[in-house]
């Protein structure tokens, strides 16, 4: 009788998610989906830190985060069968709480009323296919690009979480170049020197081909920094813990204002960011993945992009901010992930989350960014295949891969790649290479630079 559950269960699976047709297995994806969340569990607690700010509950937050998580993902799982996840995205947080609250002077109420508004929009241009249009207009050498970028991203990420980079002074009081932007860490220190050992370790297991090797390399790397004062294990440390409450965050929304100039930019700018963060997320580690069709789109674009709409809007109905695929997605990727069962695992990690917060709250980002350096390593691989002969192409492409980690930005990298295109093709006299989107696309981007 076990025998023919466990046939029928695997069998359920593979219809679902066509696993051969993937060139994968069932421990493969579990692996790759659990890789995927221990590489971003950090935004459980980051961004309740950045949106309590705005003075929104912090337990709250965590809750929000972690729901509006599991639900954009297991949209991803079974709608578009893909193994990417989604959370709250950083920087749409930090402009929610630094800029919108602080700054302009509203309530949280009033932006998380701007994300909801931008959740519906998504979801309308998703439906007529108007976000899937613009992802499959970027031209393939940028797509490549992007992917190389990403990987540039979030290997510096990683350097910076870890404190092996640090950032510097680098404009005085005067407006001066003062020092340096960025400069080597206190590598002798605990978090520096714990990545630094778990780089070496992770690094180990890759080059021994050994299954789960990032995942391994976490949860190593964490237990080491235990002894080292990094990894912290609470006082009075308890494994389970009940999800705090949603009440103070829950369905509070301010319709006041919503026809205001003010609140034009806040969403335009919401939008800009979530839409060309999510299409270079999609673009760059399918392409890593090597996902992409024989015309060079992502293969269930539509189904994707319906996601993060579904997470923003329904995270916003839950109190948290935009909800975007996350370019960690690429860590699960490199261990393997091909379907939606590596997000659904992640989607069940999500879960488990809610109820063991202490545990995976213990977890450093220094144990995390050896994952995400080498993941870096794994995604530039797609430059080899870049046209540098032709340099209305490789110009747009190097402004793509160099901006992404200097502006910390996916939607900047991809500003500057697709407007570089578009103006060395004209001027070129290379007009017929671009498709009229992409004309719309740039004058688009133009009035974002205009507006700030």
């Amino acid at each position: 009788m076990q025998k023919t559950t466990n046939v029928i269960s695997e069998s359920n699976i593979e219809r679902l998610f066509k696993l051969r047709a993937n060139n994968t297995n069932i421990k493969t994806e579990i692996i790759a989906g659990i890789t995927t969340f221990m590489t971003m569990a950090y935004i459980l607690i980051v961004n309740p830190s950045i949106l309590s700010a705005a003075g929104m509950d912090f337990g709250a937050l965590f809750t929000a985060t972690a729901l509006s998580s599991i639900i954009a993902t297991l949209v991803m799982a079974f709608h578009a069968n893909l193994p990417f996840a989604l959370a709250p995205a950083m920087g749409p947080n930090a402009f929610f709480a630094f800029t919108v609250v602080l700054t302009m002077g509203y309530s949280w109420e009033f932006a998380l009323t701007a994300v909801f508004l931008e959740g519906i929009i998504f979801l309308i241009l998703t439906f007529f296919n108007v976000r899937e249009a613009i992802l499959n207009s970027i031209p393939i050498q940028l797509k490549k690009a992007v992917s190389v970028g990403i990987g540039l991203f979030i290997a510096f990420l990683g350097l910076v979480n870890s404190g092996i980079v640090i950032s510097g002074k680098f404009i005085n009081d005067q407006g001066q170049l003062d020092g340096l932007p960025v400069s080597i860490g206190h590598i002798s220190s605990g978090p520096a020197l714990l990545a630094l050992t778990g780089l070496i370790i992770t690094g180990f297991l890759l080059s021994k081909n050994v299954k789960g090797a990032l995942l391994i390399g976490i949860v190593v790397t964490t237990i080491i920094g235990i002894p080292l004062g990094v990894t912290v294990i609470p006082e009075g440390f308890k494994i389970f813990s009940a999800p705090p409450s949603l009440s103070p965050i829950l369905f509070k929304f301010e319709w006041n204002n919503i026809f205001s100039v003010d609140m034009i930019i806040v969403l335009f700018t919401f939008l800009f960011v979530d839409l060309f963060d999510t299409v270079g997320t999609l673009v760059g580690v399918a392409t890593k993945a090597d996902m992409l069709d024989e015309k060079g789109n992502v293969p269930n674009a539509k189904q994707a992009l319906l996601a993060d709409a579904v997470g923003t809007t329904v995270g916003a109905i839950f109190g948290t901010s935009t909800v975007s695929t996350f370019v960690e997605s690429a860590a699960g990727v490199a261990d393997g992930g091909r379907t939606g069962l590596t997000a659904l695992s992640t989607a069940i990690m999500f879960i488990v989350a809610l109820f063991l917060s202490p545990l995976f709250i213990m977890i450093p980002s220094a144990a995390t960014a050896p994952a995400l350096i080498l993941v870096g390593l794994f995604m530039i691989s797609p430059i080899k295949e870049i046209d540098f002969d032709d340099l209305t192409e490789a110009i747009p492409a190097f402004l793509t891969i160099i901006m992404m980690p200097l502006t910390y930005s996916i939607s900047e990298g991809i500003v500057f790649g697709i407007l570089s295109y578009v103006i060395l093709k004209v001027l070129n006299g290379k007009q017929k290479q671009i498709t009229p989107l992409l004309y719309v696309i740039s004058i688009l981007f133009i009035i974002k630079m205009i507006l700030g």
